[in-house]
């Protein structure tokens, strides 16, 4: 799984994952006028609460997460996990809000029981919160643009030496011994005793520079591979940064976060880290 591929959403999900299961182990109910030593259960005691909320719940957050930190998500049964997961966040937080507002559930109209006196406790409360923030953050991700950018920021390339910078003192600098020059030759005319000829040099083309620099797509485009086959060997999504490490045309080969190459051949629109 690639962190780098999450989003600021994603970690929504997940920070409200972790409140979920804090939230479980605390009291699902309060009574007016209990003592406070009494022991009230938590969701971990209770099926209907465990199973429709919390397991529910964390369970969504899993798969919305893998959907997005995963280069390709199973699809079983040809169901797309992702949005299996979106749909358990939600039905998590719809749980949530029916047991705040009827935490006595089964214990209705039963003869004996006073029901007004059992509201709902700190733990069905956080989870409501919980579920809530989670199944907003699952659905909205891909679609708010605050949501959408990564989650942890790839790092910047580090600035490339010129080209043709060499170290004080190297070949080329004045002092340095010549290639082809034999031992002892002897100077041209016109130059001091003790100086060393000097070579006709070649005009060298200008080469063309090209600086590694990150960049982000702004919709899903297909990365083909570099030996100019037709089928894509991935697809580069919107808010995940990838290095461009050559530049071929107008095109663009690219890298992706788990280590692949591949042509980028639609560069319009790019976002430059």
């Amino acid at each position: 799984m690639n962190i780098r591929s999450l989003t600021r959403g994603d970690g929504v999900v997940i920070g409200a994952a972790v409140l979920l299961l804090i939230a479980s182990f605390l009291d699902i109910y309060s009574a007016d006028g209990a003592p406070d030593s009494y022991d009230f259960p938590n969701a971990w005691a209770s099926g209907p609460v465990l199973m429709g909320v919390v397991l529910a719940g964390i369970f969504g957050a899993a798969l919305v997460v893998l959907s997005r930190g995963l280069p390709q998500m199973p699809k079983p049964l040809g169901l797309d996990l992702g949005q299996f997961g979106v749909a358990l966040t939600v039905f998590a937080a719809w749980s949530a809000l029916g047991n705040v507002f009827d935490p006595a559930g089964g214990f209705d109209n039963m003869p004996g029981v006073d029901n007004d006196s059992l509201n709902a406790g700190v733990g069905l409360i956080l989870m409501l919160i919980a579920t809530l923030v989670m199944a907003a953050a699952a659905v909205a991700g891909p679609l708010v643009p605050a949501l959408k950018g990564a989650l942890v920021p790839a790092p910047k390339p580090a600035a490339p030496q010129p080209y043709g910078a060499q170290p004080p003192g190297g070949y080329g600098y004045p002092g340095a011994p010549q290639p082809g020059q034999p031992y002892g030759g002897q100077p041209q005319p016109g130059q001091p005793y003790g100086a060393q000829p000097q070579q006709a040099q070649a005009p060298q083309p200008p080469a063309q520079e090209f600086s590694p620099f990150w960049f982000a797509v702004p919709v899903p485009r297909p990365l083909f591979a570099e030996d100019g086959s037709p089928t894509p060997i991935a697809e580069l999504a919107p808010g995940t940064w990838y290095l461009a490490v050559e530049q071929r045309g107008q095109a663009l080969v690219a890298q992706t976060q788990d280590g692949r190459r591949g042509v980028l051949q639609d560069t319009s629109g790019i976002q430059r880290g």
